[in-house]
């Protein structure tokens, strides 16, 4: 199958290519001016998704019998400081590329922030759960949901994506590179952590990259799928484990600047949708930590 791409250059893009590679599809991506990615067998194309003709360009050039929609701003804490922008990426990238790519299949990357606060007896959170965004990340990835059903894309909700290749801007990559730095004397032995009580639903990035390979082939039009391997682990614990797994002991700090706003306190995902076309994750939370800290170490 001949698939596109949409910010490859991403945390999930190279690793869902690499995958798809090796199935024997056809993979091209789009990337923005500065962030082209080194991938060999991928035909690559800059396209900013606020860029109508330049993504009716790639659609031209590639032809794909499907797009997979990555590309996008997806850090809850930042949003709060770059709502504008979130909107404008998010929202209306999202409707140029859906409209560009009409009447080929699309899955759309969304993300389980859209469901809210939802109460631990109506948990794991089934794709039926009314959205109650609590942030502006979340209030855009609904939004574009909204135009993704009017498209009849594939709506595909990831819960917490780990492993290697995540920005450090995010909780357990941004653990992992301070441990490394401890582990190379380049830092005290203190680490600097948010909200550790939060508890989240931890999917490894390539279980993730089979799931929308699979959503691709089997999703239902205008379908909704919660990418989730229905448990759940406090931040706290998955810090607990990645020490264990680096073998790099340090102190735990509590730092003002790494708390959000607003954070949900547990989102666990039900996956019994996804998996009635077949899927199941097959790296628990040891094998994607393991694999985070190999790339970071050094």
């Amino acid at each position: 199958m001949r698939i596109l791409i949409t910010g490859i250059s991403g945390f999930v893009g190279p690793r869902l290519a690499r995958y798809l590679l090796a199935r024997g599809d056809e993979v091209a991506g789009t990337y923005l001016m500065d962030a082209r990615p080194i991938l060999d067998g991928v035909d690559l194309h800059e396209a900013d998704l606020l860029d109508p003709p330049a993504l009716a360009r790639v659609i031209a050039a590639v032809d794909p019998e499907a797009v997979v929609n990555l590309a996008g701003l997806s850090h809850v804490g930042e949003s709060w400081k770059r709502m504008g922008e979130y909107f404008r990426v998010n929202v209306l990238g999202t409707e140029n590329l859906l409209h560009a790519a009409a009447g080929r299949r699309v899955v759309v990357a969304s993300s389980a922030e859209v469901y809210g606060a939802v109460p631990v007896e109506r948990q794991p959170i089934r794709e039926e759960e009314p959205v109650d965004p609590r942030t502006p990340y979340a209030m855009t990835k609904a939004a574009a949901e909204r135009l993704a059903y009017a498209y009849g894309a594939i709506v595909v909700r990831s819960f917490n994506l780990v492993g290697p290749g995540q920005a450090p801007n995010f909780a357990l990559p941004a653990f992992a590179a301070q441990l490394a730095a401890i582990a190379r004397g380049e830092q005290e032995p203190v680490l600097k952590v948010g909200n550790l009580s939060a508890r989240r639903d931890f999917v490894h990035v390539d279980d993730g990259a089979a799931a929308l390979r699979l959503l691709v082939e089997k999703g239902e039009p205008g379908g909704t799928y919660n990418l989730a391997s229905g448990k759940a682990f406090s931040i706290g614990e998955a810090l607990e484990r990645l020490k264990a797994v680096s073998g790099v002991d340090a102190k735990v700090e509590t730092d003002p600047e790494r708390m959000r706003p607003a954070d949900l306190p547990l989102l666990l995902g039900d996956n019994r949708r996804l998996a009635a076309l077949g899927w199941a994750p097959e790296r628990g939370m040891e094998r994607a930590l393991a694999d985070l800290w190999a790339a970071v170490r050094g």
